[in-house]
């Protein structure tokens, strides 16, 4: 949140007992103003400083006694928003995340290497044929309000999907062929596909219970925010402050055991500044997505760990080639001159992928080439010599005047309609990244006669415009599964948004020839033969050059050393902490003497007496103060 005090000063964020204060300009950057708050109150706030700060009394009192039991609460900052709350609908990384902790899937990935093994499902057998598949569900797993976990729950979160629409939203690809799903009893579950399916053995769709969500009539429009959350994983959601933070209870019912910590906390910050900061100061103890200097800045920190993992994230520039929704209408405001693939493969040349790993990963990251990182070392995939297409803007000048480009007398290319190429690039407003990547890529294409107008937006604008075609350019991302099903399939014909709205596109890419190699990848059982589709299909898409994949950026974390010990990293070799795939660093997170000594660590009050002197300081200058919001959000999971 952001409290401007005149233009004068601002309080950038208070998380945590953590406060920024910058000074600003006005006419900056600003929101629209939300409400006006007079000096009296703020004195008033000041008196009674915890109570804009907690949903209830109750709550704030539960806090008290939670540190006072020496209870432990593990504090977690990050930089994003959870764009809902609603499996059905949140695909972002914060999203994700949290859905791994509260609702059960039928399978899971080993911490160790990524292997598949079992989580609600125990076992599972397909058919001779590989369109049947029976699941056998796990005995006296209970939902937190108590009700039993049945198969009935599995069909009720499967039929869901295939018959609503906006059910589909994030995990509509898990059941495009599925035919019928059914419960023979309360144990077993039958799912029978269209056609063979190699994914069946990694559906990695959480589980709601039926008997809350038969009765949410309207999906699209629920947010799921009624606190506690009923879910079976290791943690239970019991409260939410949109933009300030997320709080999970350890579920003492969980069929693996109780987690080692007793409470969860996501806190959001504004920017990872101001999450680094809050880490040096104790009031979080694990901060991730950190850039490189902040990275370094951390080493020999007293009391801090530093992680540094593989990512499973690739960093692209997406080029609108002429979106169009599934009908084939076309859609949005893309360039004409991007649906030329000449256009796009210059682009390519134009672009130095050293340097962006060297000077804005400060070499923290591996260069981009095909399409899924190379964490997953079997579905890597690169482009041979004679199909790299290596930075050189002698060769993009050379591929655009060969192509029909020619400059004009202001130095600007212009198309055969006499159009100039002027470039819109869309970035996540507050990420540093994209900020860098911008810059350089704004010097490059202009020495090869485009012109590019960088244009910061919020990260929830750029998953609108993205999903409405309403880009030239635009920095996309997503992190991949151990199985690449879910992201291969973002590049087909299927993916496109319906003419009502919706879908979840990447670079809109409908090709004839991809779509084979994906539905072919989607049907081989063979291993080997699957890995040498995916490969072919990442080649086509590299062909086809929509979608540039920039770098494979490090994983980036750091935690508090003097109050947790013993995260479970994935994978075994130079895994992370947090954010991948399943609960195992949060789950197995190994509370010190001190941390329990401590309890629960900062609270609210803090953060309400820090927040109330500066709004103090601030009512010495002016008499009032506009009260602004932004939101944040992370690149797509």
């Amino acid at each position: 949140m952001t409290r401007n005090l005149a233009g004068w000063f601002f309080v950038d964020t208070y998380r945590e007992g953590v406060i920024t204060m910058r000074v600003s300009a006005v006419g900056v950057r600003t929101a629209r103003p939300r409400a006006v708050v007079l000096i009296p109150l703020l004195v008033a706030a000041l008196l009674v400083p915890s109570a804009p700060f907690a949903h209830t009394g109750t709550a704030q009192t539960r806090h008290d006694r939670a540190a006072a039991d020496g209870e432990v609460t593990l504090r977690v900052g990050i930089q994003q928003e959870f764009d809902s709350l609603n499996p059905f609908l949140g695909f972002s990384l914060a999203a994700t995340d949290v859905f791994r902790l509260i609702y059960p899937t039928l399978t899971t990935y080993a911490p160790e290497d990524f292997s598949v093994m079992p989580e609600l499902a125990t076992e599972w057998t397909s058919s001779p044929d590989k369109l049947t598949w029976t699941f056998r569900i796990r005995k006296g797993v209970s939902w937190s309000d108590g009700e039993p976990v049945t198969a009935a729950d599995v069909v009720y979160t499967f039929e869901r999907m295939m018959n609503d629409p906006a059910a589909a939203t994030a995990n509509g690809n898990y059941v495009d062929n599925v035919a019928e799903v059914h419960a023979p009893d309360a144990r077993t579950v039958v799912i029978r596909t269209e056609t063979p399916q190699a994914t069946m053995r990694s559906l990695a769709v959480p589980i709601v219970p039926e008997h809350v969500w038969s009765g949410v009539d309207d999906v699209a429009g629920f947010a799921n925010q009624r606190m506690p959350v009923v879910g079976s994983g290791p943690f239970v959601a019991t409260e939410y402050r949109p933009q300030q933070y997320l709080t999970l209870e350890a579920n003492e019912d969980f069929w693996r055991g109780p987690p080692t910590v007793d409470r969860l906390r996501f806190v959001n910050f504004e920017n990872s500044d101001a999450a680094v900061q809050a880490l040096r100061k104790g009031d979080i103890d694990v901060a991730r997505e950190l850039t490189p200097a902040q990275f370094d800045a951390l080493d020999g920190a007293h009391d801090i760990e530093r992680v540094r993992g593989k990512g499973r994230r690739f960093y692209e520039i997406v080029l609108n080639p002429g979106a169009a929704n599934s009908a084939g209408a076309p859609i949005g405001t893309g360039h004409p001159a991007l649906r030329d693939v000449r256009v796009r493969r210059a682009i390519d040349h134009a672009v130095n992928r050293a340097e962006l790993v060297d000077r804005v990963l400060g070499g923290y990251g591996t260069v981009g080439a095909g399409y899924l990182p190379p964490i997953f070392r079997k579905y890597y995939w690169t482009p041979a010599e004679e199909q790299r297409r290596s930075f050189s803007i002698e060769t993009a000048n050379r591929a655009l005047d060969e192509a029909g480009y020619p400059r004009g007398a202001d130095g600007i290319r212009r198309g055969p309609s006499g159009k100039p190429l002027d470039f819109e690039f869309v970035l996540h407003g507050d990420s540093a990244t994209d900020a860098l990547v911008g810059e350089f890529v704004q010097e490059w294409l202009a020495r090869v006669g485009i012109r590019v107008r960088l244009l910061p937006v919020s990260d929830n604008q750029v998953n609108q415009r993205t999903t409405a075609g309403d880009f030239d350019m635009v920095v996309s991302g997503w992190s991949v599964n151990p199985d690449p099903d879910y992201v291969l399939r973002l590049q087909t014909c299927g993916a496109r948004p319906d003419p009502g709205g919706g879908g979840l596109p990447d670079s809109f890419l409908c090709d004839r020839r991809y779509d084979e190699l994906y539905r072919r990848q989607l049907t081989e059982f063979d291993e080997s033969e699957r890995v040498e589709t995916v490969k072919r299909a990442q080649q086509r898409f590299h062909e086809m050059a929509t979608g540039l994949i920039l770098f494979y950026p490090n994983a980036l974390e750091a935690y508090r050393a003097d109050r947790f010990s013993g995260f479970l990293r994935q994978p075994a070799e130079r895994g992370v902490i947090t954010a991948q795939q399943g609960y195992w660093g949060y789950y197995r997170a190994e509370p010190t003497e001190q941390a329990r000594t401590a309890g629960g660590g900062g609270g609210y009050r803090s953060a309400a007496l820090a927040l109330g002197g500066a709004l103090l300081l601030g009512g010495l200058v002016v008499a009032a103060v506009t009260v602004h919001r932004r939101r944040t959000a992370e690149h797509r999971e």
